[in-house]
């Protein structure tokens, strides 16, 4: 999973500070919770001697994602980060219930007050690299490698687009929307029509369609073909129009919408749900360029996909060749826990918890993440 360019001569090199662009008010408590402020001020002044160890885990099978940003945020913002003791597990490792991720070694005082943020990054990112990685599997389930494009731009604060993307590609998605969600790595954003291209061609698929490929003609073509909510009718106006150079459609159907495919066959309508991006409509899209001689035209589905839904798609034989999936990407259900486990190298934690060595850990020498 580790497969992009932070690899070189065959080393992991984890990223550098050059990559985050921190907040400066970080190292100066802004946004740590008031209690570990006033405890770093209580220990300066009684416990300045202290040696403690920090241990982070959480609770779930998971990939894990932050920990580079987490080192990073420590060697940045930490009092004498060159005197700490940390061992941290790599981006992309598959982790246990409540193993140990991440340890840091070193006088409370340097760098407790980091703990809330370090948990907030690992559990952002964790969780949307597991969430990824969760549909990338079930888009492979049946066997074939299927691309999942990273559609999470409108689904939280722009700002995190960065941290989302990179996390998404741990997570092992073919590409990410937009250029900050490539940022980390270099790469650039992928993306083809949104409906408002359409809207300004009065709803005309092909004129909106043959404009876009006069102006970026060395794209793939990839038709949006739900605008009318007429899926196959748009779809086969664009093929029929473009032939061999029409790649793909894809089809976005809102949940709340039934396509006009099943109006004109109520036939066929009881038996299942007809709203949104379904089977039978996906089916009947395939039947139809096909019937035509389009059997090279590629189908991208969008719209409610999240994991459950590609295993039902999959497990049906439904013919989508990639998918897209934006907020349910997004949810964070992954939280770590910073517990000081070891007081001048003796076990001293609260009752529940325990100093939980890991041999999977590794030692990062300062300074790695520097400048």
């Amino acid at each position: 999973m580790k497969e992009f360019t932070l690899k070189q001569n065959g080393e992991i090199k984890r990223l550098t500070n050059k990559t985050f662009k921190f907040d400066d008010r970080v190292g100066e408590g802004w946004f740590s919770a008031v209690y570990f402020l006033k405890t770093k001020e209580i220990v300066e002044k009684h416990l300045k001697d202290n040696m403690i160890t920090m241990q982070f885990f959480q609770k779930r099978n998971a990939v894990l994602c932050g920990t580079d940003e987490a080192i990073a945020l420590l060697h940045t913002f930490a009092e004498r980060p060159e005197e700490l003791d940390i061992y941290a597990l790599q981006d992309g490792d598959k982790v246990s219930p409540y193993e140990s991720v991440l340890t840091v070694k070193g006088p409370y005082q340097n760098f407790g007050f980091l703990e809330g943020i370090i948990d907030g990054i690992l559990s952002r990112r964790t969780s949307v690299a597991t969430n990824v990685y969760k549909v990338v599997t079930a888009a492979k389930s049946a066997g074939a490698d299927k691309p999942v494009i990273f559609m999470g731009d409108r689904d939280d604060h722009y700002t995190q687009q960065a941290g989302d993307g990179y996390a998404a590609f741990i997570g092992g998605s073919t590409a990410q929307a937009t250029h900050a969600m490539n940022e980390w790595w270099g790469k650039q954003g992928m993306g083809t029509m949104p409906h408002a291209l359409i809207q300004m061609f009065k709803g005309d698929v092909v004129k909106a369609t043959e404009v876009y490929q006069k102006t970026f003609p060395d794209d793939d073509l990839l038709a949006l073909v739900d605008y009318n909510n007429d899926i196959i009718t748009d779809a086969l106006k664009v093929a029929r129009h473009f032939g061999d150079e029409l790649k793909g459609v894809r089809v976005d159907t809102s949940k709340n919408m039934v396509d006009h495919y099943f109006f004109r066959n109520p036939q066929i309508m009881g038996s299942f749900d007809p709203r949104g991006v379904n089977p039978q409509l996906i089916f009947a899209l395939r039947d139809a360029l096909d019937q035509e001689g389009y059997n090279h035209v590629k189908i991208m589905a969008s719209g409610g996909f999240n994991e459950e839904k590609i295993k039902r798609f999959e497990s049906l034989g439904v013919p989508v060749d990639m998918y897209g999936v934006g907020n349910n990407l997004l949810k964070i259900n992954i939280g770590f826990t910073g517990d000081n486990v070891l007081l001048n190298d003796e076990k001293e934690a609260k009752e529940g918890r325990r100093f939980n060595p890991n041999p999977r850990l590794e030692k990062v020498d300062y300074p790695v993440n520097r400048d």
